[in-house]
């Protein structure tokens, strides 16, 4: 299963069924354009045999990042940068898709200790972001236009197609959630209204890149908080995906204060439908599904060829995402499709974390934090490894990854202001 092509609604077909999902890669110059970096681990990348490779947000204003080190699409300046790693993915043998995105109030004080948001709620995690101000009218028509300003230049370039991220608890993501969207105008309030922003960003994107471009959406299946995005208001927002034209719909879930790709289960509390399963959000993604006209990817937790086939023979996703384990084996999907590999490194065995102050799944808020700098600062590493033209660090320690991750994003933040 995972060998066969898949053609989208727009007619694009991708080669095979494995997908390289997001990682943000923080390899960006100090003017937020891709670097060489970018290129070495992206080749080598595509060299592994992916069908597509998803670049990791990329950003639509360069006064709000999710981190120093985001590529940054605006104008027709970063084209020459984005051809080039469009060329060398090519090369690679793969395609290119451009995920862009807005952090909302997931930008941190390094880049803009007033971030932009729907409303005044602010994320409380390590003090590391500032009170954010509520979007005007005026903002969400510009960043409408942003988005398909960024789509338009994608294509343009070469990019082979773009995604759309609504999900994590980014900008799209927060309108969509009772618990950060707390307007009382026609971007707030019932769901058909907190759904407006994204359902109009991807008009703009879709009238931008014309009808045979592939158009995706990055959407949580839920936030996993109180008060957050549900289950039921996700399936209710893939009908209305539906009738915008969108060509394919990824399937996560999570964000900053519950960050579900991040989370261990212990051996003893996984259910057996979970084991059978393997992905985390498979369950959420059949039902999801169950009602989507477009084909779905599901990703985060895939680890056997035994599970994607299986998750691809029921029909439960149509692509497999994959993330962390290309930080460990760039060449995993070949390998996979030979029958030389059966089973994925699990990167955490790596982080060797213990149940205590470095507990997965500590209850205190500042634990949790840090164990996401922690998790992060590992998987940074390896990439930029990768993009040094080195092999991955598998037994580097989780608290030279946390310190590592905060000395080197710190260093971004004050290359970019002063550059």
């Amino acid at each position: 299963m995972i060998e066969q092509a898949l053609t989208l609604p727009c007619g694009h077909q991708i080669p095979n069924r494995l997908v390289k999902a997001a990682m943000t890669e923080g390899l960006a110059d100090a003017h937020d354009n891709p670097t060489a970096r970018h290129h070495r681990v992206y080749s080598r990348w595509a060299r592994g045999g992916a069908a597509l490779l998803l670049t990791g947000n990329i950003m639509i204003d360069r006064r709000y990042l999710e981190r120093a080190g985001n590529v940054v699409i605006e104008d027709v300046a970063v084209l020459p940068y984005l051809r080039e790693w469009a060329r060398v993915v090519h090369e690679g043998g793969s395609q290119l898709w451009a995920q862009i995105s807005h952090p909302g109030r997931q930008c941190p004080r390094m880049v803009n200790t007033t971030p932009l948001a729907p409303s005044e709620v602010q994320l409380d995690i390590l003090g590391n972001f500032g009170r954010p101000r509520a979007a005007t009218e005026a903002d969400l028509q510009e960043i409408i236009q942003r988005f398909a300003t960024a789509a338009g230049l994608v294509k343009e370039a070469g990019f082979d197609g773009v995604q759309i991220h609504s999900a994590h608890g980014y900008l799209l993501s927060q309108f969509l959630s009772g618990r950060t969207n707390l307007r009382t105008d026609k971007w707030g309030g019932t769901l058909e209204n907190r759904a407006r922003l994204l359902l109009q960003v991807v008009a703009g994107v879709r009238q931008k890149v014309g009808p045979t471009f592939p158009v995706s959406v990055k959407l949580n299946s839920s936030d996993f908080v109180k008060g957050g995005f549900t289950l039921d208001e996700s399936v209710q927002v893939v009908k209305w995906l539906n009738e915008a034209g969108v060509d394919l719909l990824e399937v996560s879930g999570g964000t900053y204060e519950q960050v579900e790709f991040f989370k261990a289960i212990p051996d003893d509390e996984i259910r057996d439908s979970t084991r059978e399963r393997e992905a985390l959000f498979l369950d959420y993604a059949k039902l999801i599904k169950a009602v989507a006209t477009m084909p779905i990817m599901v990703t985060g937790g895939f680890r056997t060829l035994t599970g994607m086939n299986a998750a691809l023979q029921a029909q439960h996703t149509d692509l497999i995402g994959l993330a962390r384990p290309f930080c460990l084996d760039p060449d995993l999907p070949k390998r996979m499709m030979t029958g030389q590999l059966t089973s994925l490194p699990v990167p955490e065995d790596g982080l060797r974390l213990g149940r205590g102050y470095w507990g997965p799944n500590s209850k205190s808020g500042a634990m949790r934090g840090l164990n996401n700098l922690v998790h992060a600062g590992w998987y940074y590493h390896q990439i930029e490894r990768l993009g040094d033209g080195q092999n991955p660090q598998p037994d580097y320690g989780p608290r030279s990854a946390m310190f590592s991750h905060l000395m080197h994003d710190t260093g971004r933040a004050i290359r970019r202001k002063f550059a």
